[in-house]
């Protein structure tokens, strides 16, 4: 089954997101910068200033999928340790493609 795999990280850590996407063997995936936002340490309000972060997403199959989640879990060599790597992955239901009839996720 086609699953979307979903990985969050500080910017400072994009080499060690690439490493583990080639070892895992995902060739295809989007990456968004994005603006990260927390609670800080206590003080007029308790924020802290955002953060530059890193969002890939990539549709793998299952097996693959499996091997991104045991790669971040396993990452080393993080930037900041109080702030992991995170990923996720989500079954796809169904995939559509402009001019094309909706397929089965198994055929997309």
């Amino acid at each position: 089954m086609t699953k979307l795999i979903t990985i969050l990280y500080l910017e400072e850590d994009e080499p060690v997101v690439d490493r583990l996407l080639r070892e895992a063997g995902v060739g295809a995936f989007s990456r968004l910068d994005m603006e990260g936002h927390g609670l800080g340490l206590p003080g007029w309000d308790g924020s802290v200033p955002s953060f530059r972060s890193k969002l890939i997403f990539s549709m793998v199959d299952g097996e693959r999928a499996q091997e991104v989640l045991e790669a971040v879990s396993a990452a080393k060599g993080v930037q900041d340790p109080s702030h992991p790597i995170h990923a996720f992955q989500v079954d796809v239901e169904a995939v559509a493609r402009s001019g094309l009839p909706q397929v089965p996720p198994a055929m997309a």
